[in-house]
C-alpha cells in the first residue's frame, strides 16, 4: 500500500478535486446501476479494512472505488457528499461512506456502509490497547512508544501546517485561529465554546456573501442519474425529517441515559457516555482538533489517563485502520480498566468500550440519516459554507495548542503551570528535558519533511530507533 502524506489527517480535503486513476481531473461520467446489497457489502468491508492514511487517503480511496472503478457515484454528487460531511462534527470519511451506502440501499445499506468503516479498526484497537494494559510497563514496549509519541509530535505539527496553509486565506481567518489559540491554551477556555463562537462569526461573516462566488458548478441534479434507493429517491418532508431526528436521537440517547439511571451518574459508563456524547457534537476539524479538548478531561478532568498514555493512545489509532478518532475507544478501554479490580476490570473495560463507540458514532448516523435527502441543496447555502471556513480557522489556533502540548510532554519530564492575571501558562521545567525524545523528533520531523516519508513509514522509522537506542543502553554502548 502507497504511505501516505504526513499531514493528510488534516480536514481540509475538499479543497483539491480528486483525479482520476490515470493521474489526470476525474471526468464525469455517467454512473452505474446500483450494485446488489451483497455486492455492495463486500466493497465496504474493503474499504473498511484498507483505510489507512487519514481522513484524506480514506477519502481518496473511496473516490477511486466509488467514482473512478465501480461509478455508484458521479463527480458532483460525490463533491456535494463531502462538502455536507466536512460541515458535520465526527470523522467525515466514516460519514461519507455511511451516505454512500445510504443512496444505494437507503438506511440498511448506510448503516453497513458506516459500520464496516468502523468495525475493523475498533478491533485493531481493541486488541492493542489489551496488549498496552497488560505489558505497557515492559521496558521494550515503553522504549517503542517513546519512538512513536515523538512520531506523533511530527505527524501533529505536519497537520497543523497543512490546515494552516489552506485555512487562513483572509485577515480575519488569522484573527480567529490567533484567538481560539489564545483562549484555549491561556485562558481554558472549553473547546465547544470556541468552535459555536468561531461558526457564529463565520456565519455573519457570510452575509454579504454573494451566491455566484460560490463556485460554478451546477447542481447535481443535472448530471447523469443514478439508480437510487427509495429513499434517496424520495423527495424529503419536514415531517420525514423530524422522524428521522427523534428516531436516531432515542437510538443514540436512550440506552446511555438507562445506563445512568440504572448504575448513576457518577459510575464510569455513566461518565463515559455523557463526556463521548458531548465530545460527539463537537468533534469539528477531525480528531486531531479535538484531542487536547479530550486530553484535558479525560487527564486532568477523570483521571482515566496519564498525559504520556494519551499520546500512546494517539499512536495506536495512527497505526491502524478507520477514523483517527477510535483514539476514543482507547481512552474508554483504560477508564473502564482501571474503575474495577480484579477479573471485573476486563470485563469494565469492554463494556466502557462498548459505551465509547456507541456514543461516538451513533450521532453519525443521526447527522447523515437527518440530512442526507438535503445534500444537492449545499450549493445554495454560502453562509454555512462561511460558517465551516471560520470552524476550520479556529481548529487551527486548536492545533497549535494541541502541538504545543504534544511538545512539552514528549520533550519534558515536568511540566508546570503559573498564572499571569488571568492567563493560566503551561511551562516545562527545562532541567527534566528527554535527549532521547528530542533525538527522536528530530528524526521524526526530517522523515516526514525532509525526506517526505508518510505516517506509517514515520512511526516505524521512530518506533525502531527507540528500539535500537534501547538496545544499545541494555549492552552498556549508550548511557543515560
Amino acid at each position: 500500500m502507497q504511505d501516505q502524506s504526513p499531514m493528510d489527517g488534516a480536514r481540509d480535503v475538499s479543497t483539491a478535486a480528486p483525479t482520476s486513476s490515470d493521474g489526470g481531473p476525474a471526468a464525469s461520467q455517467p454512473a452505474s446501476a446500483a450494485p446488489s446489497f451483497a455486492e455492495a457489502f463486500q466493497v465496504w468491508a474493503k474499504i473498511g479494512i484498507i483505510s489507512f492514511g487519514g481522513p484524506a487517503g480514506q477519502i481518496a480511496l473511496m473516490h477511486r472505488t466509488l467514482v473512478d472503478e465501480k461509478r455508484w457515484l458521479d463527480e458532483p454528487r460525490f463533491l456535494n457528499a463531502l462538502n455536507f460531511c466536512m460541515l458535520l462534527p465526527g470523522p467525515e470519511a466514516m460519514q461519507l461512506a455511511t451516505y454512500a451506502g445510504w443512496r444505494l440501499h437507503g438506511v440498511k445499506g448506510g448503516l453497513t456502509a458506516g459500520l464496516c468503516f468502523v468495525l475493523p479498526g475498533a478491533l485493531v484497537v481493541l486488541a492493542l490497547s489489551a496488549i498496552y494494559a497488560l505489558f505497557g510497563n515492559v521496558p521494550l514496549v515503553e522504549a517503542a512508544f517513546v519512538g512513536i509519541k515523538a512520531a506523533v509530535l511530527a505527524i501533529v505539527i505536519g497537520a497543523l501546517l497543512k490546515i494552516a496553509q489552506r485555512a487562513l486565506k483572509r485577515g480575519s481567518d488569522w484573527v480567529i485561529a490567533a484567538a481560539a489559540f489564545v483562549a484555549i491554551f491561556a485562558l481554558a477556555v472549553p473547546f465547544p465554546v470556541i468552535i459555536l463562537a468561531a461558526a457564529l462569526f463565520g456565519f455573519f461573516r457570510g452575509i454579504g456573501t454573494v451566491k455566484a462566488s460560490d463556485g460554478a458548478q451546477g447542481p447535481a441534479s443535472k448530471t447523469p442519474a443514478l439508480a437510487l434507493s427509495d429513499a434517496a429517491s424520495a423527495n424529503p418532508t419536514w415531517s420525514d425529517t423530524v422522524t428521522t431526528v427523534v428516531v436516531w436521537l432515542a437510538v443514540w440517547l436512550v440506552p446511555l441515559a438507562v445506563l445512568a439511571f440504572a448504575l448513576g451518574p457518577d459510575h464510569v459508563l455513566a461518565q463515559i457516555g455523557w463526556f463521548f456524547s458531548k465530545l460527539a457534537v463537537v468533534t469539528f476539524g477531525g480528531a486531531y482538533a479535538v484531542l487536547a479538548y479530550m486530553a484535558q478531561e479525560a487527564v486532568q478532568g477523570y483521571g482515566w489517563l496519564k498525559p504520556g498514555e494519551m499520546l500512546d493512545g494517539l499512536g495506536l489509532a495512527e497505526t491502524t485502520p478507520g477514523p483517527l478518532i477510535l483514539v476514543t475507544q482507547f481512552v474508554g478501554f483504560l477508564a473502564g480498566l482501571r474503575a474495577e479490580g480484579g477479573d471485573a476490570a476486563w470485563a469494565m473495560a469492554l463494556a466502557a468500550v462498548v459505551v465509547t463507540l456507541w456514543a461516538t458514532f451513533a450521532p453519525c448516523f443521526l447527522w447523515i440519516f437527518a440530512g442526507a435527502p438535503y445534500v444537492e441543496r449545499l450549493n445554495d447555502a454560502p453562509r454555512l459554507k462561511s460558517a465551516l471556513a471560520g470552524v476550520t480557522a479556529a481548529v487551527v489556533g486548536v492545533i497549535l495548542n494541541l502541538s504545543v502540548w504534544f511538545t512539552l510532554h514528549v520533550l519534558f519530564a515536568t511540566v508546570g503551570e503559573v498564572e499571569v492575571g488571568p492567563f493560566r501558562l503551561a511551562l516545562p521545567d527545562l532541567a527534566t528535558y528527554d535527549a532521547v525524545a528530542v533525538v527522536l523528533a528530530a528524526v521524526a520531523l526530517a522523515a516526514m519533511f525532509i525526506a517526505k516519508r508518510g505516517v506509517l513509514t514515520t512511526l516505524v522509522i521512530c518506533a525502531g530507533a527507540a528500539l535500537v537506542w534501547h538496545g544499545l543502553q541494555g549492552l552498556g554502548v549508550l548511557h543515560g
